[in-house]
């Protein structure tokens, strides 16, 4: 794992911008199970969330100065056409194996790349590019929120578009593993592990299966996310309720014209994660 120190000069308070939608009312009956998007939805995400659009990655000074560091004798230029060239050449190749949203592992595209064979390293620069291009920072009342439904015995886990660094998001910003802040492990499902991005239903179909194992049945799960295709769609086909988190203008994705969202709709509305407390 990354040193927290040599990260904090990347890492400045960031707040959400509001929106103009208004929490909803609550949910007619309690949930037994939450379970969250991260980014975007408990970290606030600079860039709206973890895929990095080429056209706000152009940081050329920002790369150059990683690049020096790193002592990688390459132009900015050509790393990012490099890189960009990398994930899509690996997205043709898993939607060739019948994969419909395709995720690559970031830390094995940046091998590719930087052409470095040590994983650490490679590791290290991946974060740090990372935090350049996608600057996060928890979301208002997210150690509130999870110290609270910890305390209820809630059961809590994650479906989200991630990479090997998100897991340590919740160490550096709340000192503590994911686990040990409440999540299930049989209940966190990141994308780069299944090589299954949202909106697949891949990771959705993964949680019901381990909460029918739980005895936790689908209508009492309910799902958090800022995205009515990539989080709301998905958890709707498996049955769960949801709910569109709205605490932050950056990320809220609300797809209108996407034919899969015209006549989409959450359970409720969110926007601030204190009011999640008022549903267990």
């Amino acid at each position: 794992m990354h040193e927290y120190d040599r990260l904090l000069h990347y890492i400045e308070p960031l707040s959400p911008l509001p929106t103009s939608l208004n929490p909803s009312e609550k949910l007619k009956e309690k949930v037994k199970c939450i379970l969250f998007d991260v980014y975007g939805t408990l970290f606030i995400s600079g860039s709206g969330d973890i895929r990095i659009a080429r056209q706000q990655s152009g940081q050329t000074q920002n790369l150059k100065n990683l690049l020096d560091r790193h002592q990688i004798k390459k132009k900015p230029q050509i790393v990012l056409d490099d890189f960009f060239s990398a994930i899509d050449i690996e997205h043709k190749r898993l939607r060739k194996t019948g994969v419909d949203f395709p995720e690559v592992e970031i830390d094995r595209i940046w091998t590719r790349v930087l052409e470095i064979d040590k994983l650490d390293a490679v590791r290290a620069f991946a974060v740090e590019f990372e935090l350049i291009v996608n600057p996060v920072y928890p979301m208002p009342n997210l150690e509130k929120m999870l110290s609270g439904c910890k305390k209820l015995k809630v059961s809590m886990g994650i479906i989200s578009n991630a990479q090997f660094f998100t897991p340590y998001l919740f160490s550096w910003f709340l000192d503590s593993s994911p686990e040990d802040l409440g999540f299930k492990s049989d209940l966190i499902f990141y994308s780069y592990k299944s090589g299954h991005a949202k909106p697949s239903p891949f990771m959705f179909e993964a949680a019901a299966k381990n909460l029918r194992n739980m005895d936790i049945s689908s209508h009492s799960v309910l799902y958090i996310g800022n995205d009515m295709l990539n989080d709301i769609y998905p958890a709707k086909m498996l049955g769960f309720k949801t709910a569109l988190f709205a605490g932050d203008a950056r990320s809220l994705r609300l797809r209108e014209n996407h034919p899969k969202c015209q006549n989409l709709s959450a359970d409720m509305l969110i926007t601030d994660l204190v009011q999640v407390l008022d549903l267990v």
